[in-house]
């Protein structure tokens, strides 16, 4: 294996950032250039990750590619990074769709094009530092790190409504983190470092384990999002450029769900217990209330974004189980849900820029005009909805096997998700798709071969996602199932719900 090459994926976005800033600057061709030198930069992060992925070890769930080097020593803080599965499956998804979403940002974005590509390489090398971290203060720093050039692809080159959506999402993001940072010193008075292995090893009280995790709960519930702290999302989504809303919606809510299951399941897991029958409530009122809203929505990146808030309920869900069923569900949701989210945005921006409007009843009988972007975009509509052989459906079914050791209800009502997730979605692709031509529909061309380039890899990854799992449930299960194991006896010892914890297939 080579230590440095988690390092190297990490802040060589962070260098084509630098170049893109320096080389061609006040040049008749600036945007043309940072275009390309950070499309470039991307493809080879991409291909440096896909080196990771080969060169990783399944069989052993411990960390591997570690750098560990001396930051604030005396204080017990360091900078240690490293993978497990869990963090190598984020970092591919953050490789995979980067490059993608800069392509798409070829006819969205026209404006202040070397800014938005810097910006762009900046979060990119945030979420890599954050899902590599093995620190929590480094982890909080690249944590905040990613809310600035979020809040900016927002702010700037977002809609009408952009300054309200961005300013919306900076303060719920920011003001939940403060939770973690809470914490975070809590943690560290008690245990005298900061790093997370040692963290785990700290033996906190079973009060203070309580409280912990509140906080934790709090700064990661705004980014998964969970009900009731969505109220940043459907702005942010709806407002921000298609690249953005795909990054927004595909990685950035992920590292949420991924805090929780860092800083909650695998670390705090008997305290998990007792905050589990108030979670998966959550989980499942956000399930059935964002389909309920999404329905209602006259806007397609609307539709889209409450969708997206609906399956962060089945992911919080699936988490908050505490099976290996589920966890294993949740993050495949997860990896499922990143990459189809991304494709909706992007098939939703391709109509939109050409119509000049978002919709819904403007539109109609687009597939005349565009029969190839019909084809995929039902693709990605079955594949939200959860339909066999995609792997939302691999997701959702490894979810519910979860839910249903919690209770049948449980299990019930979050399964809503595919029926009512259903109704929506072919409401929407029969309202825009189908029926009689409206208005300037009747101009529209289909896909240029370079948003085929864009949208092709995403089906290609659904239906593999669908195929064939193993291949990336192998990569984090067995870090699932020794965290699972390795708490069960604790647990069986301190709580009456040790049904919770059902590990053994």
């Amino acid at each position: 294996m080579y230590p440095t090459l988690l390092s190297l994926i990490t802040y060589l976005p962070l260098a084509g950032a630098g170049l893109v800033f320096l080389l061609g600057r006040g040049g008749a061709d600036e945007g043309r250039s940072a275009r390309w030198l950070s499309l470039w930069t991307s493809l080879l992060v991409l291909g440096l990750s896909a080196v990771l992925w080969a060169q990783f070890d399944p069989t052993r769930p411990g960390l591997q590619f570690e750098t560990r080097l001396g930051w604030m020593a005396d204080q017990g803080i360091s900078y240690h990074t490293g993978v497990d599965g869990i963090s190598l499956v984020f970092i591919l998804l953050t490789a995979f769709l980067t490059p993608l979403a800069l392509a798409a940002s070829w006819r969205t974005v026209q404006t202040q094009v070397r800014t938005f590509s810097i910006t762009f390489l900046l979060l990119e090398t945030a979420l890599f530092g954050l899902f590599s971290a093995q620190d929590l203060v480094l982890f909080y720093v690249f944590y905040e790190a990613t809310l600035i050039p979020a809040s900016l692809m927002i702010g700037v080159w977002g809609g009408a409504r952009r300054m309200w959506a961005s300013l919306q999402f900076f303060l719920f993001t920011f003001g939940g983190s403060l939770f973690m940072l809470i914490a975070l010193v809590a943690m560290w008075l008690q245990a005298g470092t900061t790093d997370i292995e040692g963290l785990m090893q700290a033996g906190f009280s079973p009060v203070m384990q309580g409280w912990l995790l509140l906080a934790f709960i709090l700064a990661f519930g705004v980014k998964l999002p969970l009900f009731p702290l969505h109220a940043w999302l459907p702005d942010a989504y709806s407002e921000a450029p298609a690249p953005a809303s795909a990054m927004l919606s595909g990685v950035l809510s992920k590292t949420g769900a991924y805090g929780l299951l860092r800083f909650g399941v695998l670390m705090f897991p008997n305290a998990m217990h007792a905050f589990a029958p108030y979670v998966l409530a959550l989980g499942v009122v956000a399930i059935i209330y964002a389909a309920f809203v999404a329905f209602a929505q006259t806007d397609m990146k609307r539709v889209i974004a409450y969708s997206s808030f609906s399956h962060m309920g089945m992911i919080a869900v699936g988490l908050f189980t505490l099976t290996a069923e589920g966890i294993d569900g949740a993050i495949y949701q997860m990896l499922s849900h990143g990459v189809v989210i991304a494709a909706l945005f992007f098939c939703v921006s391709a109509v939109a820029w050409r119509a000049e409007t978002q919709n819904i009843q403007a539109l109609g009988g687009v597939a005349k005009q565009m029969p190839v972007l019909a084809l995929l975009a039902m693709l990605f509509t079955m594949a939200n909805i959860g339909l066999p052989g995609t792997g939302s459906f691999v997701g959702e079914l490894l979810v519910l096997m979860g839910a249903i050791h919690v209770s049948f209800w449980v299990a019930l009502l979050a399964g809503a998700t595919m029926i009512m997730g259903a109704v929506y979605m072919l409401s929407l692709y029969r309202h825009v798709l189908f029926g009689s031509v409206k208005g300037t529909v009747s101009l529209l061309r289909d896909l240029t071969a370079a948003e085929m380039a864009v949208l092709v890899p995403l089906a290609v990854v659904t239906v593999w996602m669908g195929v064939h799992p193993g291949s990336f449930t192998r990569l984090f299960d067995p870090v699932v199932m020794q965290a699972i194991h390795g708490s069960t006896n604790a647990v069986v010892q301190n709580t009456p719900h040790a049904a919770l914890s059902v590990a053994a297939r």
